[in-house]
């Protein structure tokens, strides 16, 4: 198989992996933000607070219940779900571009090249960004919750734990950590994206500059055949002589 050719099969199989990726972003972070009423848990802040179990469900006793002080700004949520929802339009036009190439047995152009190298690097730093933004509104939402690992439940534990909002949490971290880990999924992704693109960007400007020297090539050797392969002139028979 073909350099070219094993290259475009490899953004093929890539492009299906981010769909698949970007989906599982997607997804998880729709739920969680139907769930919270269209509120972002990354960076909230609040307090907990110790309250006659009478004033939350009409029963007697206290009851330890949270206090959101300010949710998160929600562009630190839309961001991630722009990023998946983005890796899921991108690679389900590339990957059908690939498959378009595959059967036609050609690629792209030199300047398409380049711009798919621009395009994946840029969107890579989008995507790593989103990353690092939604891991650590994870973690400042977790703080939030466990009151900074006091409480004897973990983050994850803590969908069991009544919290007593009005929103519901059942769900949250199940959702936000799937969303968290397939966010890197894509980052990763677009990571050999770029990889792959540069590789297609280089062999074709290298057939690009090898192209113009093959008929160059082929005169000179047309030029040059005739006098070096060309059979020497057959010498004249030798006259005979008779002797009397």
């Amino acid at each position: 198989m073909e350099l070219d050719r094993r290259l475009l099969l490899a953004h093929c199989a890539v492009h299906a992996l981010s769909i698949a990726a970007g989906l599982l972003v997607v997804v998880p972070m729709a739920l969680n933000g139907s769930a919270f009423k269209g509120r972002c848990a990354l960076f909230s802040t609040g307090y907990w607070r110790t309250e006659s179990r009478a004033e939350l469900n009409g029963q007697s006793g206290d009851v330890a219940h949270l206090v959101v002080q300010q949710w998160g700004p929600p562009a630190a949520c839309q961001f991630a779900t722009f990023v998946g929802i983005f890796t899921v339009l991108y690679g389900a036009a590339q990957g059908w571009r690939c498959l378009f190439y595959l059967h036609g047995r050609h690629d792209d152009t030199l300047f398409s090249s380049f711009l798919t190298v621009l395009l994946s690097v840029c969107v890579l730093f989008l995507s790593g960004g989103a990353s690092v933004l939604l891991s650590l509104g994870l973690v400042s939402w977790c703080d939030t919750v466990t009151d900074d690992n006091t409480r004897q439940y973990s983050c994850a534990e803590s969908q069991s734990v009544p919290l007593y909002l009005d929103v519901d949490t059942s769900s949250f971290y199940t959702e936000l950590s799937l969303a968290q880990v397939s966010l890197w999924c894509v980052t990763a992704l677009w990571l050999t994206q770029s990889i792959l693109a540069f590789l297609r960007l280089y062999h074709s400007h290298s057939q690009h500059i090898s192209r113009p020297c093959l008929p160059r090539e082929k005169e000179l050797l047309l030029r040059h055949s005739p006098s070096e392969g060309s059979p020497s002139p057959p010498h004249p028979p030798a006259t005979p002589t008779i002797f009397v």
